[in-house]
C-alpha cells in the first residue's frame, strides 16, 4: 500500500512539473535559511552551559547613584564585595574574583611570546566553572602566590610541546609581562569553548596580585572597585529573593553614600544570561545582542512559515482541478482515511526533497554565513547544548515535522473531503472558506514581508547615521599602538617625549600623542567631583590622562581657554593641578557658558585643579550612549596608548617607519597597533549583523512569498483561460486582462500594508530606543516600503497575466 501511495504521489508531482518545482524551490530555500539561522541562533544560546554548576553561577553587577541619578551601571566593583557576601549570606557557598590583566607577553628562557590573554583570579574559579585540568595541581594550582594555569594552546605556544605531554611544562618558571620575580606553571587546562564568557591563555593567582604586585587594595577593600566577582549559590537558591536582600548589604558595608561616595546597589546576574543580557559598562567579556539573536529566530520561522503557507495555497487553491480524481477514488471504494494518507505521502515526498536540497545549500552557502556572522559554525550546532538543553534542537525538530504534517494535512483533508457525486456531475466549485483562508494566508505573507522590509530601511538607516555623524574627534589616518611593556620607569617620561618628537619627525606623520585610553574604549571615572557653588554635593566625571599633541591629534575643537603646554606636565601626580573640561562637565557644574568656567577651581578628592580650557563635547564611545561629563589632566602615558595621526597614501610605508621609530627606543617590545577608526567601529558590529542579516534574510522571505503568488496567480490564470479568450474576443486589451488578473492580488497586497505599518513602527521604535542617538521613523518609509510591496507583486503577477493575456483566444475557446 504504502508502495502504491509513493507512487501515485511521484506521478501527481511529475504530472505537474511546474508546481512542484515551485514548491520545491520555497520550501528548500526556507528551510536552508532555517537550517543556517538556527545554527548561529543555538550557538548564541548556549553559552556556557557546559558548565556543570551552570544553573547556580551568577556575576555581581554594582550600580551606583549620585544625588538621585544612576552614573555607573557597571560590572566592576569592589575587592571585598564577593567574601562579603560568602560571610553575611549562608547561600553562597563560593565566590571568585576576577581582574583581567589583558595581552600580557610571557617570557620564557630570553624568550618573549606575545599576546597571551591572561586573567588573574581565585583558585575557587576553577571549582566554580568547568574548565578541566589535563596536567598538574587539579585542587589548589592557583592558591600560592607567583603560580599559573596555562590553556593547553598556551602550553603548546610557550613551551613547545608536541602531542600531548603536557606534564612536561608543569613546574615551569616564567616571567609575565614586565615581572622581575618568576612564575611556576602549576597546571594545564583544556582550551576554553568557543561558546564561554571567559576567553583566556592563562590564569595567575590572585595572591600574585596582592603580594607580589603589591596591590593591598585587591584583598579586601570598599573603595577601589577594579574587579569582577562571581558568586555560586546552593542549588535551589533563589537568585530574585537574594537581591531583595543587597538593598540590607549595601547599607550594611556601605552606610549610604559614606564609604564609597555614591549609594551602591547590588544584584546577581546569571550566569546564562550574561552573554546575550549584558548593557552594562567596563566588560572584559564578549558579549552579543539578543535583539540579534531572537531577530534572527523569529525571521527564520517567518522564512520556513511562509513557504509552508506557499505549500498550502497552492495544493488548495488546486483543488478543482484534483477533485475529479477524488471523486473517482471515493466512487471505486477509497475511504477518506486512505486519501489523507495519499495526500500527506505527496507532502511528505516534496517536504522531504526540499529538506534534501535545504541541507545542501545550507553546507555549501556555510562559509558565507560564517563570514557574515564571524563564527565558525557547522551542521553540528543544531544539536549542541543550549537553551533549556536541546530546546532549540528539540524545538528545530518538532518545527519540521509539525510544519510537514501540518502543511500536508490540511490539504490532504480538503481535497478527501469532497462529494464524489457533486464533482462527478461537475458541480464543483471551491468553499468560501478556502478562498477566505488562502486570501488571509497571502494577506499574512505580505505584512510579514512589508514589516522585514521597513525592519531593512530603518535599520539601514540606523546605522548610516551612526557611521556618518560627526564624533567631534578624527579618527581618519589614526594608528594606535599599544605601549611598550618593558621600559625603566625612571627614564619612561624623557624617553616618551624622545619617542613623540622623532615620531613626529617622519614626513608622512602629522602628529602623535599619548593618552590613558582613546576613541572607542571606556574611560575612567572619578566619583569625588565638588560642585563649586555648593561643596556638599558631589559628581562624577570621566577622566583621562593625555599629552600635550592629543587634541590636536584627534582634531578636537577648543571653545575657551588653552590646550596643555610642556609646563603643565610634573612627575609627582601630587603636583598636577591644570585639566580641560568638555562642554558637558562645565554645565554639570554649573557655569553659564565655557568661558564662564576658565580660571575656576575644580575640586576632586580634596585636590584642586585649575580649568584652563574647555574642548567641545565629542563621542568617546559609539552613539548608543550619552556624551558624559569628562576632564582630562596632563599626564604622559607612555604605557597605554600611542596615537599617530598620519597624512599619506601609503599608510603601510608610514607605520613601518614608525616602528623602527618604537623598535629604536623600546628594544625587546612589540610593535603592536590598529586603525583606530575600524577600532571605533567595532562597537556596532552586532547592529551591523543585524542590519545584514535582516537585509539578507529579509530578500529570501520576501522571495519565497513571491514565488508563492506567482503560483496561486499561475493557477489563476489557467482556471481563467477561457474567460480570458472570451474577453479578447469581444475586445479586451492587454491592460484590460492585466489589470483584471493582478486587482483581486494588488488588494491582497494593500490590506496587507495596512496591518504590517503600526506593527513595524512598534517594533522599530523599540528598537531605536536602545540608543541614546538615533533616526526618527520618517513617514516615507512606509510609503516607499508599500510601493516595493506592489511592485514586487505587480512583477509577479505581470509575467503570468502578460503571458495569458498576449495568447491567440482561438486556442482557448477551441474546446468550447
Amino acid at each position: 500500500m504504502i508502495r502504491n501511495y509513493v507512487k501515485t504521489a511521484w506521478r501527481n508531482l511529475w504530472k505537474n512539473k511546474v508546481f512542484s518545482l515551485i514548491n520545491i524551490l520555497g520550501l528548500s530555500l526556507g528551510m536552508a535559511a532555517c537550517l543556517l539561522i538556527l545554527q548561529y541562533v543555538n550557538f548564541e544560546l548556549s553559552y556556557d552551559h557546559f558548565n556543570q554548576n551552570a544553573d547556580n553561577l551568577y556575576r555581581v553587577v554594582n550600580d551606583r547613584y549620585q544625588n538621585g541619578k544612576l552614573i555607573q551601571h557597571g560590572t566592576i566593583t569592589y575587592s571585598g564585595v564577593g567574601k562579603a557576601m560568602k560571610d553575611d549570606y549562608p547561600e553562597v557557598v563560593n565566590n571568585a574574583r576576577v581582574l583581567q590583566f589583558g595581552e600580557t607577553t610571557v617570557t620564557f628562557k630570553d624568550k618573549k611570546i606575545p599576546k597571551g590573554i591572561a586573567f588573574c583570579v581565585d583558585n575557587s574559579l576553577l571549582s566554580m566553572f568547568t574548565f578541566p585540568v589535563v596536567a598538574g595541581d587539579r585542587s589548589t594550582p592557583l592558591k600560592e602566590v607567583n603560580t599559573a594555569v596555562f590553556t593547553e594552546t598556551e602550553a603548546r605556544r610557550i613551551f613547545g610541546i608536541q602531542g600531548d605531554n603536557f606534564e612536561s611544562c608543569v613546574g615551569q618558571m616564567v616571567k609575565m609581562g614586565t615581572d622581575t620575580f618568576p612564575t611556576k606553571i602549576t597546571a594545564v587546562i583544556k582550551d576554553i569553548p568557543k561558546n564561554s564568557i571567559f576567553q583566556f591563555d592563562m590564569l595567575i593567582s590572585y595572591q600574585t596580585l596582592i603580594h607580589s604586585y603589591g596591590y593591598t587594595a585587591a584583598d579586601y577593600d570598599f573603595k577601589d572597585s577594579d574587579f569582577w566577582h562571581y558568586i555560586q549559590l546552593k542549588p535551589g537558591a533563589d537568585y530574585k529573593a537574594f537581591n531583595a536582600k543587597m538593598q540590607a548589604f549595601s547599607q550594611r558595608h556601605f552606610q549610604g553614600n559614606k564609604v564609597s561616595g555614591s549609594v551602591e546597589k547590588f544584584y546577581l546576574q546569571p550566569l546564562l544570561r550574561i552573554h546575550l543580557y549584558s548593557d552594562t559598562e567596563y566588560e572584559n567579556i564578549e558579549t552579543a545582542s539578543s535583539n540579534v539573536v531572537w531577530g534572527l529566530l523569529i525571521i527564520a520561522l517567518f522564512i520556513i512559515g511562509i513557504a509552508w503557507v506557499n505549500y498550502i495555497n497552492l495544493a488548495t487553491a488546486r483543488a478543482s482541478e484534483r477533485a475529479m480524481e477524488v471523486g473517482v477514488r471515493k466512487v471505486t471504494g477509497a475511504t477518506k482515511g486512505q486519501l489523507i494518507r495519499q495526500f500527506l505521502t505527496e507532502s511528505f515526498i516534496i517536504n522531504l526533497m526540499a529538506l534534501t536540497i535545504a541541507v545542501v545549500l545550507a553546507v555549501l552557502f556555510q562559509p558565507v554565513f560564517n563570514t557574515l556572522v564571524n563564527q565558525q559554525l557547522t551542521l553540528d550546532n543544531l544539536f549542541q547544548k543550549g537553551l533549556g538543553g536541546y530546546l532549540i534542537s528539540a524545538g528545530l525538530i518538532i518545527v519540521v515535522v509539525t510544519g510537514i504534517f501540518i502543511s500536508g494535512f490540511y490539504p490532504a483533508f480538503v481535497l478527501s473531503s469532497f462529494k464524489p457525486i457533486l464533482v462527478l456531475k461537475g458541480k464543483y466549485s471551491s468553499s468560501k472558506k478556502g478562498i477566505i483562508l488562502r486570501k488571509g494566508l497571502v494577506i499574512g505573507q505580505f505584512a510579514i514581508t512589508i514589516v522585514l522590509i521597513i525592519g531593512s530601511l530603518i535599520v539601514y538607516r540606523q546605522i548610516k547615521f551612526m557611521s556618518s555623524q560627526k564624533l567631534g574627534v578624527n579618527l581618519d589616518q589614526v594608528v594606535v599602538i599599544n605601549g611598550p611593556q618593558f621600559t625603566t620607569p625612571d627614564t619612561a617620561d624623557t624617553r616618551a617625549k624622545a619617542f613623540l618628537a622623532e615620531v613626529k619627525q617622519i614626513s608622512t606623520v602629522k602628529n602623535a600623542a599619548t593618552s590613558f585610553w582613546v576613541p572607542g574604549s571606556e574611560t575612567g571615572r572619578n566619583f569625588d567631583i565638588q560642585d563649586p557653588h555648593n561643596p556638599s554635593t558631589h559628581y562624577t566625571m570621566r577622566f583621562n590622562g593625555v599629552s600635550t599633541e592629543y587634541i590636536p591629534t584627534y582634531g578636537m575643537t577648543l571653545v575657551a581657554g588653552r590646550n596643555f603646554s610642556p609646563t603643565d606636565y610634573v612627575k609627582r601626580y601630587q603636583d598636577l593641578h591644570s585639566t580641560i573640561l568638555n562642554v558637558s562637565a562645565t554645565k554639570l557644574l554649573g557655569f553659564s557658558s565655557p568661558q564662564a568656567a576658565l580660571g575656576q577651581i575644580m575640586t576632586k578628592s580634596n585636590s584642586k585643579w585649575t580649568i584652563i580650557g574647555v574642548v567641545a563635547d565629542s563621542h568617546q564611545k559609539s552613539l548608543r550612549y550619552a556624551i558624559e561629563p569628562t576632564f582630562f589632566r596632563p599626564q604622559l602615558s607612555i604605557g597605554s596608548q600611542i596615537s599617530v595621526k598620519m597624512n599619506t597614501t601609503n599608510p603601510t610605508q608610514t607605520i613601518a617607519s614608525i616602528k623602527a621609530v618604537y623598535e629604536k627606543f623600546y628594544p625587546g617590545n612589540i610593535f603592536d597597533f590598529a586603525f583606530l577608526d575600524q577600532r571605533y567601529n567595532e562597537q556596532y558590529k552586532n547592529d551591523a549583523l543585524f542590519g545584514e542579516a535582516f537585509g539578507i534574510f529579509g530578500g529570501f522571505a520576501i522571495f519565497i512569498a513571491s514565488l508563492g503568488l506567482l503560483g496561486l496567480s499561475l493557477f489563476s490564470t489557467l482556471q481563467r483561460t477561457k474567460e480570458i479568450g472570451v474577453r479578447k474576443v469581444l475586445g479586451a486589451s492587454v491592460s484590460n486582462i492585466v489589470l483584471l488578473l493582478s486587482k483581486d492580488f494588488i488588494k491582497l497586497v494593500i490590506v496587507a500594508i495596512v496591518l504590517a505599518t503600526p506593527i513595524a513602527w512598534y517594533i522599530l521604535h523599540h528598537w531605536l530606543q536602545d540608543f541614546a542617538y538615533h533616526i526618527t521613523i520618517s513617514w516615507w518609509i512606509f510609503v516607499l516600503a508599500g510601493v516595493v510591496s506592489i511592485i514586487i507583486a505587480l512583477t509577479t503577477i505581470s509575467f503570468q497575466a502578460i503571458k495569458a493575456a498576449t495568447v491567440n483566444p482561438v486556442k482557448s475557446l477551441r474546446s468550447e
